[in-house]
């Protein structure tokens, strides 16, 4: 019995990327409010998804 063995991993791209903006998202909200930590969070959660 031969087993075809694959040497690329599979990986979900768009799974890790919705995961990771979750994350950031989860991030933002333990963040203290302050005028520059809004203007911030907003850049970063729009370049994360």
């Amino acid at each position: 019995m031969t087993q075809l063995i694959n040497p690329k991993p599979v990986y979900d791209l768009e799974e890790r990327t919705f995961i990771f903006a979750k994350d950031v998202r989860l991030f933002v909200k333990t963040l203290k409010y302050s005028i520059a930590n809004e203007e911030d969070s907003r850049q970063v959660i729009k370049s994360s998804g």
